[in-house]
This record gives structure tokens, C-alpha cells and sequence, in this order.
């Protein structure tokens, strides 16, 4: 099964947000640092390493829709390519998610949750952790990851251009080179090309701003208010073959001089933008990289084609490693995140979220282990969180003992998909 949805990781702002701890010091983790060709993000702790996962309670409610997503990406015959992943075979995984899922639903409304799913988690599940971000010299790893947060925006749109609707979103072309996932594997056209015409007539849908144009060809989603009052879900049909590389445009407006570090945010680049549009140009075009867009109802999708969760699903790079055949984070399994994260109601105070989520998402192919995105709803306040979500914290992922996956898979194979559950 293709993929037929991508959310970038790290979200439109991860370049920024490396620039402001690795530019400004020598001392902090490389966050965009690659791993070495045969190495893989992850690797097996041992149980006295493990973190507490007491708790794990605050989003019990999202996780078990999150997990039957993740089961029926698994179900699905075309998942088996993306293992074994160390010693995670397919089975395994499916054998791991029926029995996440499980767990959850025994823990969900128990006074003693916390604890129910530390000591399960001990006793069913094995623990890997993530090597993080190397360190500012390359000679280590810290296990530090950075933790970002993405959004499915809603804009005001056009199916026609008229009016203050001049900005396009564009079709997938002809003429992709795509590799077995379905994924671009040759550069295309940049997006300078693109925006100068070399799509003309290829135009899916029109904003009002092309600021807003540029948010959705990096968030990779989004809901449109069209003229005629239609909410129109869009989601992502193919990108152009190109990554996201330094400098990239958030970097260039704080060394430029039009952005204070301490300032830097989404709405405050927008501004500039909206001052002076004539910059755009320059900067936006640093950026070679962009999606094209198909209308996409029931989303919004992340990477394994199901839909994803809000505070429930996080995006990591999955690219695949050749020399060891193995994708670098694993796809549709349940993450550990000890990570500050926003407020919701008030994002400019954090609280420390130490929780599960599934990994049901795909990020940049930069082979990268030190970061990771956070999936963070729909609309304007999804939007405003996940600007401030950039915090660092620590990523492990659990699967079920090897042991106990016969059982599992029986039980797997005697349920109802959900999406066929009567």
C-alpha cells in the first residue's frame, strides 16, 4: 500500500528550532544529526533502565482509537515490508498492538491506573530506547530527542481562482519517479520552478494568502472553508522529491536580522510576511521542497494511510536503511514520550508529559533519531500549541515479549476490524 499522506516532521517550524539550540551554542545535542549508514534509532534497555511509566494516564481515552488505526495498517498485507525491525518481526508487532490496546482498555477508569500499566509493561513488554540526537562534537550519543508539534490547519479557499483567492495549491503531476512505497525518489521540480509557472494549469485549490499555501505544503493536510460554505479535507498525493535543507527560511529571517530568536514563531513570521511581502521570494524559495494535494475525507492521514489521533499520534523518520533493511523508527508502534509539552487552553506554560503514543506517521528522509513531531489537532488552537511545542525529552518504544505473541496474534485473528465491526 502506497503512502497517501506524509506529515513533515518537525512540522514547518524544526528548522528554526534547530537553528536556536544547536546555532546559538557548541554545547547542545546536533538535533538534525544523521546516523552512521547500518545503525537504526533504536536498541533494547534493560529492565533497570527502564523509565516510570506511572504516569502514563492522561490520554487513555485517545490511545485505543489510535491503536485499532495502527492494527488495521497492520492488517493490511503491504505492512509486512516494513519488518522485521531489530527483532520485531510483523507478527510481533501486531502481536504488540492488540496487546497495547488490551492494557489500555484494562487500565482506562481504574483508581490505580498508573501503576496497573507500570507493572504491565514490566511483565508483558520488552523496552527500546531511542539514541536521540548525537552530541555537538559527533563523538556520542546523549538520548536526547527534540520534540516538535504539527497541526491540520483550516484556511478560507477557493476551487477557482477569483477574487483574493490567488494562491494555489497544486495536483500531483505526471512523471513522479517514485520508489516500492510510492514515494518520490528523484527530484522533480523545485518549488521556485512550481510558483513560476511551471505548473500552470495544474492548480487543485486557492487560498487567500500565500503564506497560508506555504503552511499547508508543510503540514502536508488541511481543512478548507470554500466560498460556497463546504468544509473540503485535503491531504497529501506526492511530493517533489526534494528535503529540507539549511538554510531553511526561519533561519535566514533571525540571521537576516527580521526576527529576534526569542521571538521566532509562526504567527510572528507571518507578520513579517504581511509587512513585506516582497521578501517572500527570497526566503520561501529556500525551501525547495513541497506537496502536492488530493481532497482526502475522513482524515486527516498520517503515512500508514489511517487517520490520526490528536495528542495520540507522533511522526518520526522512517527511512529506510538499506544496509540493514530496516526503516530507522519503526512503523504503528506504541512510543513512550517524557517530553515538557503545552498547556492546553494556556500553550505558553508546560507541564511534563510522560505518556504513550502510537507512531503512525513520517517525517523528512534525513535518517535522522534526534527528533520527533507531535500530532496536534485541527484549527486555529491546534495551530497556536503546536508552535510552542519545541522541547526536549527522552522517546522509547515497547513491544510485546516474544514469548507471549502467539497469544496475541490468536486474539488478533479472532477479533473484528474495527473498521468492519458492526
Amino acid at each position: 500500500m502506497a503512502s497517501t499522506s506524509l506529515r513533515r516532521f518537525g512540522a514547518w517550524m524544526v528548522l528554526a528550532s534547530l537553528f536556536a539550540v544547536t546555532g546559538c551554542t557548541n554545547k547542545k545535542p546536533n538535533f538534525g544529526g544523521q546516523l552512521p549508514p547500518g545503525q537504526v534509532a533504536l536498541r533494547k534497555i534493560d529492565p533497570k533502565d527502564y523509565p516510570d511509566f506511572t504516569k502514563a494516564t492522561w490520554n487513555l481515552n485517545l490511545l485505543g482509537r489510535a491503536v485499532d488505526n495502527s492494527i488495521e495498517y497492520l492488517r493490511h498485507p503491504s505492512a509486512k515490508r516494513s519488518f522485521p525491525y531489530l527483532d520485531i518481526s510483523h507478527d510481533r508487532a501486531m502481536a504488540t498492538c492488540v496487546a497495547f490496546k488490551e492494557l489500555v482498555a484494562q487500565a482506562y477508569g481504574r483508581a490505580d491506573a498508573g501503576t496497573f500499566i507500570d507493572q504491565e509493561i514490566r511483565a508483558k513488554f520488552e523496552v527500546y530506547k531511542s539514541y536521540g540526537a548525537p552530541d555537538a562534537d559527533g563523538k556520542a550519543y546523549t538520548d536526547i530527542v527534540l520534540f516538535t508539534g504539527y497541526c491540520t490547519p483550516i484556511y478560507e479557499a477557493s476551487m477557482t481562482k477569483q477574487g483574493p483567492f490567488q494562491w494555489p495549491l497544486y495536483k500531483r503531476p505526471q512523471g513522479l519517479v517514485t520508489d516500492a512505497t510510492g514515494e518520490t525518489s528523484q527530484p522533480w521540480r523545485t518549488r521556485q520552478e512550481i510558483e513560476s509557472g511551471a505548473m500552470a494549469g495544474q492548480e487543485f485549490v486557492w487560498l487567500k494568502s500565500r503564506w497560508e499555501a506555504y503552511v499547508v505544503t508543510v503540514q502536508g493536510s488541511a481543512r478548507l472553508k470554500l466560498t460556497d460554505g463546504r468544509m473540503y479535507e485535503i491531504g497529501y498525493a506526492g511530493h517533489n522529491g526534494y528535503e529540507y535543507l539549511h538554510p531553511s527560511p526561519a533561519e535566514a529571517l533571525v540571521a537576516d536580522g527580521f526576527i529576534p530568536m526569542a521571538e521566532l514563531s509562526a504567527k510572528r513570521m507571518g507578520q513579517v510576511f504581511a509587512e513585506h511581502p516582497e521578501l517572500m521570494d527570497k526566503y520561501l524559495w529556500m525551501n525547495k521542497r513541497t506537496v502536492f494535494f488530493t481532497e482526502r475525507p475522513g482524515g486527516p492521514f498520517g503515512a500508514l494511510n489511517v487517520p490520526v489521533t490528536t495528542s495520540a499520534t507522533i511522526a518520526t523518520d522512517k527511512t529506510l536503511d538499506k544496509l540493514v533493511n530496516m526503516t530507522i523508527y519503526p512503523r504503528a508502534m506504541p512510543a513512550f514520550l517524557n517530553v515538557p509539552m503545552p498547556v492546553p487552553g494556556n500553550p505558553e506554560q508546560k507541564w511534563q508529559f510522560m505518556g504513550f503514543m502510537m507512531d503512525q506517521d513520517t517525517g523528512g528522509a534525513i535518517r535522522a533519531a534526534g527528533r520527533c513531531d507531535i500530532y496536534m489537532g485541527i484549527g486555529p488552537e491546534a495551530e497556536r500549541v503546536a508552535g510552542y511545542q519545541l522541547n526536549e525529552g527522552e522517546l522509547y518504544y515497547v513491544a510485546v515479549k516474544p514469548e507471549l505473541v502467539p497469544q496475541y496474534l490468536q486474539k488478533a485473528a479472532s477479533a473484528v476490524p474495527p473498521a468492519k465491526a458492526k
